[in-house]
C-alpha cells in the first residue's frame, strides 16, 4: 500500500515544488498568472458558478501544464519524499499486517522514474463555503518497494512489490474560502473513487505460493489498508492558515441497524458434509467495526437471526458489506460469496428487507455461477431522529435503531399525577403480542407421491419460544386449502422469527417439501397484511398467509 500513499504524497509534495519551481522561472510567469487568477477565481465565485469555472478549452491545457511540470520535477519529488512515506506508512502496515505474520516492514522504498499523470478535472458544488476538485489520475508506475516480512514460525522473506498499476479519483476541498492569499484556510484530500488497482507480489529468490495462505494475506493487507486509510469518506487535512477546521474531519452522521436473517442455496465447500457458514458484515472504515455471526454447522441454508449495529460517516457513499464464510476449524475459512449493498438506496427510518446475490468478488463479476444469497433486513437511522426509549430486555443491552422505531409506534401508559411519574420510571414497556397466523392455502406444490399427488399440511415454529402448531393433512393434492389459524404468544417480536413448514404425510413418516422463514418486523409495523410466499427449498410451489398482530404491553421493573 506504500505506492498508494507515495503517490498521494508524491502528489502534495510535487505540487509544492511545482509553485516553488515555476515562481524561480521568470520565464513561467504568463502560466503562473493564469493558474493564480483560476484559484483566486475559485474562491471568489459562488458555488452556482462554480462549474462555470474552468471553460472547457482550458482543462486540457491545464493538465498538460500540471503533468509536464509533474513528470520535470519527479526525480526529485521521489528523492524528498520516498523516506517521509517509509516511515509514514509502516506503523499503518503494521496496524494492517496479517496475524500469520510476525512482522511486516519496508527494506528498500522509491517511488521510481515514472510520475503520475492527470487525465481529468471537475469542479463539485459544495455548500458556498468551499470548493471542492476531483482530479482524476493514472500512475503505472516502476517503484522499487521491497517489504520484509517474517512469519510466525521465525521464516524471513523479502516481498517485492511490482506491476503496479492505479487509475483513481482524488478529492480535493478548499475550505473554508477566506478574503487572504491563497483564498482557503485548508485542504483536505481523499481518494474518492478506486477505480483499478493492480500489482503482484513476488519473494526476492523464491515462490511466495509455497506458502499457503500468505499471498492473499499480504494482499489483502495492502487493499484493506488503501481502502481504509485514505478512501472516502475518510480524509487527510492539511491546514494552510491557523484555525479550526474540524468540520472537515470524519464525523458520524447515523446508525446502521442490521438483522441478518438467513441465508439459502450455498455452495457447498466441504467434500464430506456441507459447509459451516458463517457472515462477516462491516462498513468501511471497518478497524474494529467488523461483525461476525454464529457459525451453523453442516447447512447451506443457515438462519442467523441476529442483530448488529453500525456507524455511518457518509451514507450518500458507503456501503454495507456481508461475507459468508465456510469454516474450516484450525485451518482457513474459505470464501463461499460476498455481496454489498449501497446505504443511498436506504430510506432513513424504514426498514427494507432484501435478499442480496452472493458473488465471488465484488470488483471482477465475471462469473454467473450459483453462490447463495443472504437475506437481511436494513434500517437507517440519521442522527437527529431517534427515540428516546431504554432497553426493555436486558439492562446491559442496548436497544437499536430499529427497536426505537418500533416502540415509537406502539401506545404506552401515560402517567397520571406525580405519584404515578414516580411509578412510572421504575418501569418500562416491553412489547409483546400475539400473533395471529392463518394458513389459507398452498398452491403449485410439487408432487412427491408416487400417484403424482401429494398428502400436504403445514408446521409453524414460533423460532426463539420453540412453539410449534400444525394444520391437518390434505389428502391427494397439490392445491390444498386449510383456512386454519394459531395464534403464538410472543415475548421477544423483534428477536424471534416464524418457520412455515410444507411436508408431505407419509403412512411411516413425512417428506420436507418447503419452507417459508419470516421475521415478525413487518406485522409488527404494519399490524396485519396478507401475502403469497414461494417455497424455498422446492422446485414449485406458494403457500398464502394472514398474519396478524396484536400487541399487549406489560411492565417489569426496572
Amino acid at each position: 500500500m506504500g505506492f498508494i500513499f507515495g503517490v498521494v504524497l508524491g502528489i502534495l509534495v510535487g505540487l509544492a515544488i511545482i509553485v516553488a519551481f515555476v515562481r524561480a522561472e521568470n520565464s513561467r510567469s504568463a502560466r503562473r498568472s493564469q493558474l493564480a487568477t483560476t484559484i483566486a477565481a475559485f474562491a471568489r465565485m459562488s458555488v452556482d458558478d462554480s462549474r462555470k469555472l474552468l471553460p472547457a478549452q482550458f482543462y486540457p491545457s491545464w493538465l498538460d501544464w500540471l503533468n509536464s511540470h509533474l513528470t520535470k520535477i519527479w526525480p526529485y519529488v521521489n528523492e524528498a519524499a520516498s523516506e517521509l512515506i517509509k516511515t509514514s506508512v509502516e506503523p499503518i502496515l503494521e496496524e494492517y499486517r496479517p496475524t500469520v505474520l510476525a512482522a511486516l516492514k519496508f527494506s528498500k522504498f522509491t517511488l521510481g522514474s515514472v510520475a503520475p499523470q492527470f487525465t481529468g478535472v471537475s469542479i463539485i458544488e459544495d455548500d458556498g463555503d468551499g470548493i471542492t476538485m476531483e482530479l482524476e489520475m493514472q500512475w503505472d508506475g516502476n517503484p522499487s518497494i521491497i517489504l520484509d516480512i517474517k512469519t510466525l514460525i521465525g521464516v524471513a522473506l523479502p516481498v517485492q512489490v511490482k506491476n503496479i498499476g492505479f487509475t483513481g479519483v482524488f478529492r480535493l476541498i478548499f475550505k473554508p474560502l477566506v478574503e487572504e492569499f491563497p483564498g482557503f484556510g485548508a485542504v483536505c484530500y481523499s481518494l474518492r473513487q478506486k477505480k483499478k488497482l493492480d500489482f503482484t507480489l513476488k519473494v526476492i529468490g523464491g515462490d511466495i505460493s509455497t506458502i499457503p495462505g500468505l499471498y492473499d494475506a499480504i494482499e489483502g493487507a495492502i487493499r484493506d489498508a488503501v481502502e481504509d486509510s485514505i478512501t472516502w469518506p475518510v480524509r487527510k487535512i492539511v491546514p494552510i492558515l491557523p484555525g479550526d477546521y474540524s468540520d472537515l474531519e470524519l464525523k458520524p452522521v447515523g446508525i446502521l441497524e442490521v438483522k441478518l436473517v438467513q441465508a439459502k442455496e450455498l455452495t457447498n465447500k466441504d467434500i464430506i458434509g456441507k459447509s459451516d457458514p458463517y457472515a462477516v458484515l462491516y462498513i468501511r472504515p471497518l478497524r474494529n467495526r467488523t461483525k461476525k455471526s454464529k457459525t451453523i454447522n453442516n447447512d447451506l441454508n443457515p438462519i442467523w437471526n441476529e442483530h448488529f449495529e453500525f456507524i455511518v460517516e457518509d451514507a450518500s457513499t458507503q456501503h454495507l458489506y456481508v461475507k459468508v464464510y465456510d469454516n474450516e476449524g484450525l485451518q482457513a475459512s474459505e470464501l463461499i460469496g460476498c455481496a454489498d449493498l449501497k446505504l443511498s438506496e436506504l430510506q432513513p427510518g424504514k426498514v427494507k428487507d432484501v435478499w442480496l446475490k452472493l458473488l465471488k468478488d465484488l470488483e471482477i463479476q465475471r462469473d454467473n455461477k450459483n453462490r447463495g444469497q443472504v437475506h437481511l433486513e436494513l434500517l437507517y437511522c440519521p442522527y437527529g431522529t431517534e427515540n428516546s426509549f431504554t432497553n426493555p430486555f436486558s439492562p446491559s443491552y442496548s436497544m437499536t435503531s430499529l427497536e426505537k422505531v418500533i416502540k415509537s409506534s406502539t401506545n404506552g401508559v401515560e402517567s397520571n399525577g406525580n405519584e404515578n411519574e414516580a411509578a412510572q420510571k421504575k418501569k418500562e414497556v416491553i412489547i409483546r403480542g400475539v400473533l395471529s397466523v392463518t394458513v389459507i392455502s398452498a398452491e403449485d406444490l410439487p408432487a412427491v407421491d408416487f400417484m403424482g399427488k401429494s398428502d400436504p399440511f403445514v408446521v409453524l415454529t414460533l423460532k426463539k419460544a420453540e412453539t410449534k402448531n400444525k394444520t391437518r393433512v390434505v389428502n391427494n393434492s397439490l392445491n390444498p386449502v386449510w383456512n386454519q389459524t394459531f395464534d403464538f404468544v410472543v415475548e421477544d417480536g423483534l428477536h424471534d422469527m416464524l418457520l412455515v413448514e410444507v411436508y408431505d404425510h407419509d403412512t411411516f413418516g413425512k417428506d420436507y417439501m418447503g419452507r417459508v422463514i419470516l421475521t415478525l418486523t413487518r406485522v409488527i409495523l404494519e399490524g396485519e397484511y396478507k401475502e403469497r410466499f414461494e417455497l424455498d427449498g422446492a422446485k414449485s410451489g406458494y403457500l398464502n398467509l394472514h398474519l396478524k398482530w396484536m400487541p399487549q404491553s406489560i411492565y417489569r421493573d426496572s
